[in-house]
C-alpha cells in the first residue's frame, strides 16, 4: 500500500471541503483517510503516528486550509474554496466555531492550543468574494454544516 501523503491529504480536504482532523461524527475523518482505515482509539500510539502527525502537520500549516472548530466543536479543516461562504454565513456560527485553532507547543515540549478570532484570519480576498457571494447560495454551499442541521455522515 502507498503511503498516503500530505499531498493526497490536501487534495481530500480539497474534494470534501469541511473534514473531521480525527474525531467520530458528521463528515468525513482525515486521520482515517491517512490511516487506510478506521482508527480505534488513539492514533498517536500506532506504528504509522508519525506519518499520520507529520501529513498532519503538513495539512494544517497550508494556506488552503482553516483549522477550527466547525462541526460540533470538533478540530475541523475547512478548505479556502469555501471560506467566502463561511464569512458570508458568520453571523449564523457562534464565534469558537469559526474561530481559527492555532496548535504549538511550549519550550518544554507541552502542546498548547490557541484560537485566533474570526475576523482576524480572513484575508481580504475572501472578504471581497464573500461580499459578492449572495447569501442564498452560501447557504447552498455551506447547507450540511449551518447551525441545526441534522448529523449526516459524508464520506
Amino acid at each position: 500500500m502507498t503511503a498516503f501523503s500530505s499531498q493526497d491529504a490536501l487534495a481530500f480536504v480539497r474534494r470534501h471541503g469541511v473534514v473531521l482532523v480525527s474525531a467520530k461524527g458528521r463528515g468525513p475523518n482525515l486521520v482515517e483517510a491517512i490511516a487506510g482505515e478506521v482508527v480505534k482509539g488513539s492514533w498517536w500510539g500506532r506504528a504509522d503516528g508519525k506519518h499520520i502527525f507529520a501529513v498532519l502537520s503538513a495539512v494544517t500549516e497550508s494556506d488552503e486550509v482553516l483549522v477550527c472548530r466547525l462541526v460540533d466543536g470538533k478540530v475541523t479543516l475547512v478548505h479556502r474554496r469555501l471560506w467566502p461562504a463561511l464569512v458570508r454565513l458568520a453571523d449564523a456560527f457562534a464565534p469558537d466555531r469559526i474561530a481559527q485553532v492555532l496548535d504549538g507547543h511550549t519550550a518544554s515540549g507541552r502542546h498548547v492550543s490557541r484560537s485566533r478570532a474570526f475576523p482576524a484570519w480572513v484575508p481580504p480576498a475572501v472578504t471581497k468574494d464573500a461580499e459578492a457571494l449572495a447569501e442564498e447560495e452560501a447557504r447552498a454551499i455551506l447547507a450540511e454544516w449551518l447551525p441545526g442541521v441534522g448529523a449526516r455522515v459524508r464520506n
